[in-house]
């Protein structure tokens, strides 16, 4: 494209929110501080509930052969949530939703929503101990699990007194011995049946803006996990941040953005990350919920599975962490699929090879995307896509209209662009804090800007550059090694399809760099080779000193980042 871009990002977003448009914003004081919000954004979860309704008979869950429409999925969490006000569930209770992706989730979630509760999504990859912590730390009120997560959980119900009322999803057998335990079935039906159910009324109570929606937990690196307790507003500000980005993207390269058509097909997401975590459900459940999209639910992660599903559902996006896009890439069965439904391949939680972007664009003939954001951002803060991801397949793109990004220096002095600092920022998605931990919450959150922990620099248009996590930057005999830079460069190399660069003590730098890295399926290196490529690129004393070879994609946790503490323990080992 000749002449790309058409405008700024700065001329791109005054013309989307500018006053009258759909993504029109306006300053609010919010927790004393001035905020730039979304003025037509849904004032709470209970509103996108009431949205997605209207989307009546159009497909809105798939689970292997269970298919569930916007109005099944209503009736059911209406039902549901008559159901947790019978129980003695009111506003600010906490009500805990543990359990894979499956229909039930979004159910449990909303019918929780719309009482007022504030829902507590825990970890379902957590053991029994850290359920059991989350539950505890969270004082939550009801609990409503799959039955796998249950069996975990049995030993550690007796402790957990300040549960009231347990739900079992999916039961394989009467319920637990446990008098608080009912199945969750007696209550909604099966996914299946849920169209059948009678209409019932709202709870009865007020839910603003500024109301505690959600407590969603970080992931613990370090420590026990902190819970991030969000407002109405945090969450939904994420609905009009993927549609600005989308309108972005068309005015960048000239066009308009098009108009929304009722009669166009329904776009559909191919579902590889939890809802457990902020990016599955603010950043994918919600905005589908509103929009009237499609979710296409996986139990586990296969490439073959997920190329039927995309050609049987038309699926439009899909993606999660790079692996995925480059297992569907490589596949040597890609050919037999159809994949042409699809439109974007977005990912977070890794750096990806700039040869991803391209194959992307050139295989798929879809938009390629990324986007920076945490828990405490809840979920997505910067988006990048389409060209401009094309051009800059580095960064994870500009922070949207509503949001603020600054590097800062240790003592907080604000950096000038493309130093690199301590990345932090401001916005209407940015969480109150931490449930119960007043000394975290204020180390972390000062003036209401959130302290991330990344080291980035941002460029003259405001493009963000994640250079690496604070904690994870490597310092060898006083030398500073960003550990992203490193593995940038690995990614560059045609047969690398997963990398990571960790620290090994050194009796005399302190540490050096350790590679572990995956080949793509029918390629070859050798330890040697990635070695000299690294070399070729970057300072010798960045170069990796080893490269360990993993026959499967690196071990990353629920929201795909890679667990540099497990590949440690392997060097440990």
């Amino acid at each position: 494209m000749t002449n790309w871009p058409a405008m700024s990002i700065t001329q791109a977003h005054a013309l989307l929110t500018a006053p009258g448009q759909p993504l029109e914003m306006e300053t609010l004081v919010i927790r004393g501080l001035p905020t730039r919000t979304w003025k037509n954004a849904p004032p709470s979860l209970r509103a996108v509930f009431q949205q997605g309704r209207t989307h009546g008979d159009k497909v809105f869950l798939v689970h292997e052969d269970e298919r569930v429409t916007f109005e099944a999925f209503a009736r059911a969490t209406l039902r549901l949530a008559a159901q947790l006000v019978a129980d003695g569930v009111r506003k600010g209770d906490r009500v805990a939703v543990v359990m894979r992706n499956l229909p039930e989730w979004p159910v449990a979630f909303y019918a929780a929503s719309i009482t007022g509760a504030i829902v507590t999504p825990l970890n379902a990859w957590w053991t029994g101990p850290e359920l059991e912590y989350g539950l505890s730390d969270s004082g939550a009120k009801v609990l409503i699990a799959d039955n796998e997560r249950m069996g975990r959980l049995e030993p550690h119900l007796p402790g957990l007194t300040g549960l009231t009322r347990i739900y079992e999803a999916r039961s394989t057998e009467d319920a637990l011995g446990d008098p608080r335990t009912v199945r969750l079935e007696s209550i909604i039906g099966a996914p299946d049946s849920w169209g059948s159910l009678a209409d019932r009324d709202y709870p009865d109570v007020e839910i603003g803006p500024e109301d505690d929606a959600t407590i969603f937990y970080t992931s613990g690196t370090t420590g026990k996990p902190k819970g991030a307790l969000g407002t109405h507003r945090n969450i939904t500000s994420n609905i009009m941040a993927s549609a600005c980005s989308v309108a972005r993207s068309y005015l960048r390269r000239g066009e308009q953005p098009p108009v929304p058509d009722p009669a166009a097909p329904q776009k559909a997401t191919l579902l590889s990350v939890p809802f457990f975590h902020a990016t599955g459900c603010h950043a994918v459940m919600n905005p589908s919920l509103w929009a009237g999209a499609k979710l296409v639910l996986m139990r586990k992660w296969d490439a073959m599975a997920a190329m039927a599903l995309i050609e049987r559902e038309r699926v439009t996006s899909c993606g999660g962490v790079p692996t995925i896009a480059w297992q569907i890439l490589e596949h040597p069965e890609r050919g037999r699929f159809d994949l042409s439904s699809l439109e974007t391949v977005s990912y977070g939680g890794a750096p990806s090879a700039p040869e991803l972007v391209r194959q992307i664009a050139k295989q798929f003939k879809a938009h390629p995307g990324n986007g920076w954001g945490m828990t405490e951002t809840s979920a997505t803060f910067t988006h990048h896509m389409a060209e401009d991801y094309e051009h800059r397949p580095d960064s994870c793109g500009p922070p949207v209209p509503v949001c603020d990004l600054e590097v800062r220096d240790p003592d907080g002095k604000v950096l000038p662009p493309g130093t690199v600092g301590e990345l932090y920022g401001f916005g209407p998605n940015v969480v109150k804090g931490y449930w119960n931990k007043p000394e975290a919450t204020a180390a972390t959150f000062i003036d209401g800007w959130v302290r991330t922990g990344d080291l980035a620099r941002i460029d003259e248009e405001g493009f963000c550059f994640i250079v690496d996590r604070a904690k994870d930057m490597l310092i060898r005999g006083g030398e500073n090694i960003y550990c992203v830079e490193v593995e940038a460069a690995l990614y560059e190399h045609p047969a690398v399809m997963d990398a990571a660069l960790v620290g090994r003590p050194h009796h005399q730098l302190g540490e050096e760099p350790v590679a572990f890295v995956t080949l793509k399926p029918g390629t070859s290196a050798s330890e040697d080779e990635l070695r000299a490529w690294v070399a070729a690129r970057l300072a010798a004393f960045k170069v990796p000193v080893a490269v360990h070879f993993e026959a499967e994609p690196l071990v990353r946790n629920a929201n795909g980042k890679i667990l540099k503490t497990e590949l440690k323990k392997l060097l440990a080992g």
